[in-house]
């Protein structure tokens, strides 16, 4: 299967669960690999049948950028299902990422896997 990717995707947004987390909007960083087949695309020279990456991204930039969410987790369960449903995408590797968030490192986050690779 061939993967369409999308790395370092930053978007502004209220997340954390502390109160100065709740004021102030901070970055959110989004890698996502999706699982596609880009022969036809590929074959055409088509952009009906390729993963369009700009579409997935500011449906993600807009939903993200309007959420209010306490953690990660669930910002990362909301976006697999915004890109698996909306998009027909088979299966996902999602990162989401709080730069600065953590003294001491570079970021913190999560990385989940939904779908079938294989489908």
């Amino acid at each position: 299967m061939d993967i369409v990717f999308i790395n370092d995707l930053r978007i502004n947004t209220i997340i954390g669960i502390f109160d100065w987390e709740r004021e102030v909007k901070q970055t959110v960083s989004l890698d996502l690999e999706m699982a596609h087949d880009i022969r036809k695309a590929a074959e055409s020279d088509d952009i009906q049948y390729a993963l369009d990456y700009k579409k997935v991204a500011k449906r993600l930039i807009e939903f993200v950028g309007q959420s209010e969410f306490l953690l990660v987790e669930t910002m990362a369960e909301k976006l697999a299902t915004i890109i698996m449903t909306e998009f027909g995408v088979c299966w996902l590797r999602l990162s989401v990422s709080k730069p600065g968030a953590l003294r001491g490192a570079r970021d913190v986050g999560i990385r989940i896997e939904r779908g079938n690779k294989n489908a």
